[in-house]
């Protein structure tokens, strides 16, 4: 696997196991439980890995014999079985390269994203609510979990902004791709006179992090505000008094939740959102001295615009990172979003490891 720039060592995995199933037989394995639960977690993952390379080179073998079976006799049920085969194989490996791509620090972490529209009132707003829905669809095909943390309503269409938090394995890692500035060409359904239109809605992606990261946040730096919730949101909204917006003074950074029901709850919720992003931050500012020092030239990765969604005068979505394009608008927007995921993947290995 080339391609792959070295991310799979079958024997750094076995011996990986081998090391952690000896750490775990020790007697005082369980003093620390958290760090023991952390070295479990680490080695099922590692085994994962395995499994399904075992998996994916048994079937890799099946079909080579059938081949040479079909070699020796031209039997259609045969070569029906083994196009069969093949089509299986190709996205067995498909879904494995994927998995061994999302090799990132974080990108096992659950993900917290927020989305906000751009100039343009009501057309924006409305791309902001689509951008929503594509995100809710993408996240139940992969069978990941979604709480809306906070919701406010467009006037006549769509949000003005909203967070969330997405649960589930490799959910920063698929979703980090979503970062930047997403945008509409479409005929405005708003537009009595059915012009063309132009909207903009810009994406934030963190990974959420554990209790194992530290985070100092002095509370005379915070100002905590208790309010009502308004707007329509869905069933996961409780319009009552118990929402709760922390502004972080120093940085400015805001974050807000109303979807729990208690105002603890959504204190908690709030804080950790705003620790992700304290963490966030300073990883950004450390990766940019790291460039400045390399001499690399720095993105302005938040203010980017990413991806082109063209629904006037013909289909047509674009990763303009990655370059991956494809004409099924319906299928992207109804959360066919993991080529795009895969495609990033690879660009950003490409990036680490130029030819």
């Amino acid at each position: 696997m080339p391609a792959l720039g070295g991310l799979f060592d079958l024997d750094a995995i076995t011996e990986g196991i081998v090391i952690n199933e000896q750490k775990m037989a020790e007697p005082n394995f369980w003093n620390d439980q958290e760090q023991a639960q952390a070295l479990i977690n680490e080695t099922n993952t590692l085994k994962e890995k395995k499994e399904s390379f075992v998996n994916l080179q048994a079937a890799l073998e099946d079909a080579e014999t059938m081949l040479e079976m079909l070699k020796e006799d031209d039997d259609p049920e045969l070569q029906a079985e083994l196009e069969v085969n093949i089509n299986d194989l190709t996205h067995q490996f498909e879904k494995y390269e994927l998995d061994l791509l999302l090799a990132g620090e974080y990108d096992h972490h659950n993900a917290l994203m927020e989305i906000h529209p751009g100039a343009g009132g009501t057309e924006a707003q409305d791309w902001a609510q689509m951008l929503l829905r594509m995100y809710q669809l993408f996240s139940d095909q992969e069978g990941f979990t979604v709480e809306l943390n906070s919701y406010e309503s467009g006037e006549e269409a769509g949000l003005k902004n909203c967070s969330l938090r997405i649960i589930g394995k490799n959910a920063y890692g698929l979703l980090k791709s979503e970062m930047g500035v997403h945008r509409l060409v479409r005929i405005s359904p708003f537009d009595s006179n059915k012009r063309r239109h132009t909207s903009f809605a810009s994406v934030e992606v963190i990974p959420e992090i554990d209790d194992s990261i530290e985070v100092d946040i002095d509370p005379k730096d915070l100002r905590i505000d208790y309010f009502r919730a308004s707007g329509a949101g869905g069933q996961h909204i409780n319009k009552t008094s118990s929402a709760v917006r922390i502004t972080h003074l120093p940085t400015g950074i805001v974050t807000s939740s109303q979807a729990q029901r208690s105002q603890f709850q959504n204190k908690d919720t709030a804080m950790n959102e705003l620790r992700a992003k304290l963490f966030h931050l300073e990883e950004e500012k450390k990766r940019k001295e790291k460039m400045a020092l390399k001499g690399e030239q720095q993105d302005n990765g938040w203010g980017s615009q990413i991806r082109s969604y063209v629904f006037h005068p013909y289909n047509l979505v674009k990763d303009l990172r990655t370059g991956y394009e494809t004409s099924d608008t319906q299928g992207v927007m109804d959360g066919d979003l993991e080529p795009f995921a895969y495609a990033y993947l690879q660009w950003l290995l490409s990036q680490e490891n130029p030819k």
